[in-house]
């Protein structure tokens, strides 16, 4: 047999790979806990019920799964779980596993946030800011952002750190929101750090330095939210914090574009229209200022004619 033939053929090389890394994330601590969830939660454990649909929505050693995580959750709420009913309440806000619905997941929130949960307590605050499934009430949304701040969740202090930057709600004051905001950038908190990098762009409540503000936002940008990437999608175009490098720009603004960013589709029409970074294409610029608008971008909008 010559030294060609001994050698595997790629295909069998693949198979053993595959074969081993499957070995390896059977035998993984995580896959114990998701088993251990889940026997639980059927034998009637409401709290089990929340950590398994937890696992299933992120999809952690097992196959993600919306429409089972959503009816966990529900079973988790209706056994007493504070943050099983805030779960579900965001699931229906995002329309994720289960039909899209703003009041069904304020009230739900609403549960949650009375007995304890204060991710519920920040989503309701959400609600609230945004007049979403509720009428619209700044001042309680400022309290229930507090309340989750104060105890632990740090989104809640994000939002509050928002507020206090745009003085909505509460007396403007930039020392205040670099606090707020830097305390949840510390604790990995995507919008806590495009906050502090925002007032890192302007100079407000904290030095005036743009590569530490693109540094903040390359940080937030990535995982399931995409926070920060716009933001830096910017930075590369402008030069602003990070060499200018349009196609880089290009590609941040075209996948946030995809998620129904409106500005980032405003963004690349504009590229298109002037050349910037690309050849001018008035065609496809006309296509991304029509998904800009179909995404919300009001400027982007063909602006009625008048009589």
């Amino acid at each position: 047999m010559t030294t060609e033939e001994k050698k595997p053929r790629p295909r069998t090389s693949l198979m053993i790979i595959a074969v081993a890394v499957m070995s390896f994330t059977a035998c993984h601590p995580g896959n114990d806990k998701v088993r251990t969830a889940r026997a639980s939660c059927e034998s009637g454990n409401a709290t089990s019920c929340q950590e398994f649909a937890d696992k299933l929505q992120k999809g952690e050693y097992v196959l993600r799964d919306y429409v089972r995580a959503a009816s966990l959750y529900d079973t988790a709420c209706v056994g007493g779980v504070a943050n099983g009913c805030a779960s579900l309440g965001e699931m229906l806000q995002l329309g994720r596993g289960v039909k899209r619905d703003s009041v069904r997941a304020a009230g739900l929130f609403r549960k949650g946030c009375d007995a304890g949960s204060m991710k519920g307590c920040a989503r309701l605050g959400v609600l609230y800011r945004d007049s979403t499934g509720v009428k619209a009430d700044i001042p309680h949304a400022v309290a229930l952002f507090k309340k989750a701040c104060d105890g632990g969740e740090m989104i809640g202090c994000s939002h509050l750190g928002s507020l206090y930057a745009a003085g909505t709600g509460v007396s403007q004051d930039y020392g205040q929101a670099a606090s707020l905001l830097k305390k949840a950038c510390e604790a990995r908190q995507p919008l806590g750090c495009v906050g502090l990098g925002r007032l890192h762009v302007a100079g407000t409540g904290v030095a005036q330095n743009d590569s530490i503000a693109a540094s903040l936002f390359d940080a937030a940008c990535g995982g399931d939210t995409n926070e920060g990437c716009f933001d830096l999608a910017v930075a590369y175009e402008t030069g602003r914090g990070r060499p200018q490098t349009f196609n880089r720009a290009r590609e941040l603004y075209r996948e946030l574009c995809l998620f129904r960013n409106g500005e980032a589709c405003a963004r690349l029409a504009t590229m298109y229209e002037k050349g910037i970074g690309v050849s001018r294409n008035t065609e496809t610029a006309s296509d991304f200022r029509g998904q800009a608008c179909n995404a919300g971008h009001r400027p982007s909008c063909p602006k009625p004619k008048t009589t």
